[in-house]
């Protein structure tokens, strides 16, 4: 895979670095895929991340969500050293991030089956939301006319 060099673009953009560092995250991203992930959108607002970490306990996982960025780490503690014939389980510690966009929120976590389970929601506050705009001089009564007639 190409690797782009971004700087050039630092030199004549302002405000552009944090779409920079998400093209730059997201090339990085190809390079390691443990543990395997899927992710489904469940509802218009509801999303859920789900982690292969089979072998791992919920003990040994920690989820961290700051900003923008949550952060699954695994760390597998060995009790006592065993004689594998075969090992194909991989219990190696890891640390997978994902951007999330603007008011996506981690809602809970669940450990299901060797699955790690994340529900987001994305929840726009009230002042963000579009609102109808009253135009000063028109009676209320003659808007709610007018969208009659339209529809």
């Amino acid at each position: 895979m190409r690797t782009y060099d971004f700087s050039p673009l630092w030199r004549s953009t302002i405000g552009f670095d944090r779409l920079f560092d998400l093209a730059e995250m997201a090339q990085r991203a190809g390079e390691d895929n443990y543990p395997p992930y899927n992710i489904e959108r469940l509802s218009e607002d509801r999303y859920q991340i789900s982690l292969a970490v089979a072998g791992f306990a919920p003990s040994e996982i920690a989820i961290t969500a700051e900003q923008n960025v949550i952060t699954i780490e695994g760390s597998k503690s060995e009790k006592a050293e065993r004689d594998f014939l075969y090992r194909g389980i991989s219990t190696r510690s890891f640390k997978r991030r994902f951007n999330l966009a603007d008011y996506v929120q981690v809602k809970s976590a669940a450990f299901d089956n060797g699955l790690l389970k994340i529900e987001l929601v994305r929840e726009i506050p009230e002042a963000m939301k579009p609102r109808r705009i009253a135009i000063n001089g028109v009676s209320a009564d003659n808007v709610q006319k007018l969208e009659a007639k339209a529809a």
